[in-house]
């Protein structure tokens, strides 16, 4: 079950909220509810049969109901996913108590899972959707929703940029389905679509939603299951259901708190200063360099590594106030969170609120559901560079140098730079090609940012006093938010001494608008043997942003860029229709047709249909009986859906537009130099990505759910990939181009298996473990109907480097490394310099013995849940695993080899590599550096124990928990987790301790 605990703060929410114990009073009744395992079930409704009392369990499963005469009662528990519970019970001027279990419907088939525009029961569903409650998230110090899923559903990848605070994260679902466009998943919260591409001076744009206010995950993996939101749909989609008020009843108040601290795991291997001076040496003798460069050497032993890392605190502390006053359920609440980062000046202050409110009127026939969420992120981001230049800095020079002396002449060693030791000229001037210090660059660069968001909605679904089983849904939601933030970067740091320092200023503002209406038509024809759930409905959805920005350096004059505003509009109408005949076969059939302002009025609109059967074997009679089977589905599904994500520069692909020259290109006209204005590259016949996806599925159980699981086997097709591409010579007016380029294809099987090894009174347990298994690649490439150049693809250029050391190609994964085959001696150590001849002519080429040789993209995850409970005890492990990605090890290609230890004014370190490859030059493209990133990660361990009821007061938990434990791999980087595969200025994700304590009042 789901606990949040938290280690400060605890004594203020008390005496704030004190006053809560005048709710208490004689004729009441108390208790807890558990699952099958005996695990508290949060959220459970709790009701006394006769009267209008009730409530709903806290975090901990406790409830309390008060307000009753003496007599006898019967107490009814309802929960989602299990079958009604009643038990009769004395009230007689005291308080009675009654704890009750619950026990699990088969494989909870009669669950409402959330679907688009809609609920259906988990027995009818056709497509592929997978649900994670509260129950089942991840444990701990977790900043950003998407973690608390991670390792915990086939098929979905979970990838962080690194261990920075409220670091981005990249969710693929089956692999994504394009190339340049985006691969997200489109993500929805409560009814409103929200946009993943970033809020400026906000790391990821999902940490601005508090994890602690979320109650479910529902991912729609196949098109059957996505095509009803066409027009975003390729790359999955994920709902996001928020925790909401309770029935009548008292005031529940949750305060959690938790304490972590965090660590690196480890550091990129380099030369100590021992090592380096005898390299340094060896590589002058070896090359009959200049022996007086040794003079540069110092005399220190500094590890700059251990230099710019620190132990890094957090500390987040919640607020939760449920009930229902009246018939208007409730919840309110907040969160603080302070995160240092673990790379020094790193650190992310966060505070958000959440409102939910869901009365119902009118007999119940009208309900309204209005959801408020507000975020306050204030985030200071620090130079990743710093983390290449303390790999790269020379370990025998001292972080610092004397003071500056205004008296004295600038010098070598009298430098006006902040006091950090820096590569400088006779002149004290910072040479521009060395190395920076890494202290300096994060302590004398300031990079902050402050972000607010706020994304609500109000729905409002009537039930037809005419006719119960049509209902008229509207929704209309916002998702906005407003930030700025500015860069500093101080007179004495080395990289700005030119300009003497400068200060960005940038802020931004989207504004995010939607509206949708459906009628939804629910019936079920017992003359038939049929059940009928159809639905139409509209879509409007209007995206507008800006973000001016202003350069200011030292001297000179302001570059100011201009506000530029930009817009995208989605009108969409859609419908659907679900038919289930004898309970056992299931139709589903949906179209949905989508207009994107981003293309042109006769490339607008796009048709986005699907279809899907479903076959309840179980409900036949040789299995409907059976003791042994208790689940037994098989599904079949095809549908398309669609992409027109370009970024949100790319918001008129279509349109002939011109851009304001800069400074540097003004026209002299006499004394006055104007601006002139600059055609941009654009394609008036650019359209629609589309994806089609085909899905087979075993939906299977037995022994009343012990063993249970689901079998999948999907192919993705898309065609008219968004992509950059080179456009035919003279065609247009640039070198590379957004337009429809050419098609992909991914295929793969998925496992889920679901495990109850024990069940018993006093110790449960139960095994989640899933397993994806999927294969994508180019099937072509062609624009205007010329074919790339066949002998490299199309390039993609490292932002690390510069170099473009991936490629699309058909026939190969995307980002696909193009290399040379490095050969290797009898020992078993890379020749320098020899490659294998591939094109078999006798000898080799720089250009033409390249191969294709592996990619970054895993071919296989797994993840492994396992939770024990007994008694009061709980002890859970989360682990995820990735077989078969590459990662280029950018750190040693750039710096594992003896040119690199040694420039004419000034020394670097080397990769420790150079020990094994003795290379005296740059080898960027030998394949010796794709190196294997398989790994197993223990991601999460948690060891908890709930304290029950204190003094008749409030309910107490503890929880200790460890993220990132441990990583088995044979990588030879810093973390073999890479999103992009190519390794450089990675920031490391740390090992996380949490304690945690969680009241309940």
């Amino acid at each position: 079950m789901k606990k949040n605990y938290y280690r400060k703060y605890g004594l203020m929410c008390l005496l704030l909220l004190s006053a809560i114990a005048g709710f208490a009073q004689t004729g009441s009744i108390s208790g807890r509810v558990v699952d099958e395992t005996q695990q508290p079930v949060p959220g459970a409704s709790v009701s006394v049969e006769g009267t209008t009392r009730g409530a709903a369990t806290d975090n901990d499963g406790n409830y309390t109901i008060t307000g009753l005469a003496d007599g006898s009662y019967t107490v009814r528990v309802q929960f989602i996913g299990y079958a009604p519970a009643t038990t009769q019970v004395k009230v007689a001027g005291d308080q009675a108590t009654v704890n009750i279990s619950l026990t699990p419907t088969s494989q909870s088939l009669n669950e409402v899972v959330v679907i688009g525009y809609g609920a259906v029961r988990r027995k009818d569903l056709t497509g592929s959707v997978a649900t994670v409650s509260s129950k089942d998230f991840q444990k701990g110090s977790i900043t950003s929703p998407e973690q608390l899923i991670n390792g915990k559903v086939a098929g979905v990848q979970i990838i962080n940029d690194g261990g920075a605070p409220g670091a981005n994260t990249k969710i693929r679902i089956r692999g994504g389905a394009s190339l340049n466009s985006t691969n997200e998943p489109l993500v929805i919260i409560d009814n409103v679509p929200v946009a993943l591409t970033g809020v400026a001076g906000m790391g990821n744009a999902l940490s601005s939603i508090n994890p602690n206010d979320i109650e479910t995950f529902t991912v729609l993996k196949d098109a059957s299951a996505t095509a009803i939101y066409g027009s975003r749909a390729s790359n999955g989609v994920i709902l996001i259901t928020t925790k909401k008020g309770a029935v009548t009843g008292p005031v529940k108040v949750d305060v959690n708190v938790l304490g972590s601290n965090a660590n690196k795991t480890g550091i990129v291997n380099v030369l100590n200063a021992q090592e380096y001076k005898y390299a340094l040496q060896t590589f002058l003798k070896r090359t009959e360099g200049d022996m007086s460069r040794l003079n540069l050497l110092g005399n220190e032993s500094t590890n700059w590594q251990e230099q710019i890392y620190r132990k890094a605190e957090k500390i987040d502390a919640n607020l939760a106030i449920t009930g229902g006053v009246k018939g208007l359920p409730y919840r309110l609440s907040g969160g603080y969170l302070n995160e240092q980062g673990i790379l020094k000046t790193s650190n992310l202050r966060r505070f958000t609120s959440a409102l939910n409110i869901s009365p119902k009127f009118f007999d119940r026939h009208l309900s309204v559901d209005l959801n408020l969420k507000g975020t306050l992120a204030r985030t200071r981001f620090a130079n990743n560079g710093a983390i290449g230049s303390a790999v790269a800095f020379n370990p025998t020079k001292s972080p610092f140098v004397a003071p500056y002396d205004a008296d004295k002449p600038l010098s070598a060693t009298n430098t006006n730079l902040g006091g950090y030791y820096e590569w400088v000229n006779n002149s004290g001037v910072p040479i521009l090609l060395a190395g920076k210090n890494p202290l300096s660059m994060l302590n004398q660069e300031t990079n902050k940012g402050e972000a607010y968001r706020s994304i609500g909605n109000l729905q409002l679904d009537y039930k037809f006093h005419f006719l119960p089983e049509l209902r008229a849904n509207l929704n209309v939601g916002y998702d906005v938010s407003k930030s700025n933030g500015s860069v500093i970067l101080q007179p004495t740091l080395a990289s700005a001494y030119a300009v003497k320092g400068s200060r960005t200023i940038y802020s931004q503002k989207k504004q995010n608008k939607l509206l949708d209406f459906y009628l939804n038509y629910n019936n079920e024809f017992k003359d038939i043997n049929s059940r009928v759930d159809v639905l139409a409905g509209y879509s409007y959805q209007d995206m507008l942003r800006s973000a001016p920005s202003s350069f200011i350096p030292g001297v000179g004059v302001t570059n100011v860029n201009p506000d530029g505003k930009t817009q995208n509009t989605l009108i969409s109408y859609f419908s659907r229709l679900n038919y289930t005949f004898m309970d056992k076969y299931i139709l589903t059939g949906t179209v949905r047709t989508d207009g994107s302002s981003r293309f042109s009025p006769g490339n607008k609109w796009a048709f986005f249909p699907s279809a899907a059967a479903a076959w309840d074997i179980k409900q036949e009679n040789i299995f409907k009986d059976s003791k042994t089977v208790s689940q037994f589905k098989i599904r079949l599904g095809y549908g398309k859906t669609g992409q027109q994500e370009l970024s949100e520069s790319g918001d008129y692909p279509y349109l002939a537009k011109y851009n304001l020259s800069d400074a540097a290109s003004q026209y002299p006209f006499g004394d006055t130099f104007y601006s002139t204005l600059r055609p941009d590259a654009y394609d008036e016949n650019i359209k629609w990505e589309s994806t089609a996806t085909y899905n087979a599925a075993i939906d299977f159980g037995f022994f009343d759910g012990r063993i249970g699981g689901t079998i999948e086997y999907f192919v993705k097709k898309t065609n008219d990939l968004l992509a950059r591409a080179n456009p035919p010579i003279f065609s247009n007016f640039k070198n590379l181009l957004i337009t429809n380029i050419g098609n992909m294809e991914s295929k793969g099987f998925e496992l889920t298996l679901n495990l109850v090894p024990v069940r018993s009174k006093d110790f449960n347990w139960d095994v989640n473990f899933n397993l994806t298994h999927y294969n994508n690649k180019i099937t072509n490439l062609t624009l205007s109907g010329i074919n790339l150049p066949e002998d490299r693809g199309q390039a993609v250029v490292s932002s690390f480097n510069g170099e473009a050391l991936q490629y699309h190609k058909p026939g190969y994964a995307p980002f696909t490394y193009l290399v040379y085959k490095q050969l290797y001696d009898a020992a078993g150590k890379p020749l320098e310099g020899k490659y294998a001849d591939i094109d078999g002519d006798g000898t080799f080429d720089d250009e033409k013995d390249f191969y294709y040789y592996k990619s970054p993209n895993p071919t296989m995850l797994m993840g492994l849940t396992s939770n024990l409970n007994y008694k009061n005890w709980t002890f859970s492990f989360t682990a995820r695993a990735n077989l078969g990605a590459y990662n280029y090890n950018a750190y040693a290609a750039n710096t594992g080899y003896g040119a690199a230890l040694s420039f004419t004014n000034f020394l670097n370190n080397v990769s420790s590599s150079i020990k094994d490859t003795r290379f005296l030059n740059i080898q960027k493209y030998s394949d010796y550096y794709v190196q294997k990133a398989s790994f197993l990660r223990m991601d999460n361990i948690n060891l908890g124990y709930n304290f029950g009821r204190i003094a008749d007061a409030f309910t107490l938990g503890a929880n200790f928990n460890i993220q990132n434990a441990f990583v088995i791999t044979g990588y030879k980087g810093l973390d073999p987790e890479v999103f992009n595969g190519i390794d450089g200025n990675f920031y490391p994700r740390p090992r996380i301790i949490t304690l945690g304590v969680n009241l309940g009042f």
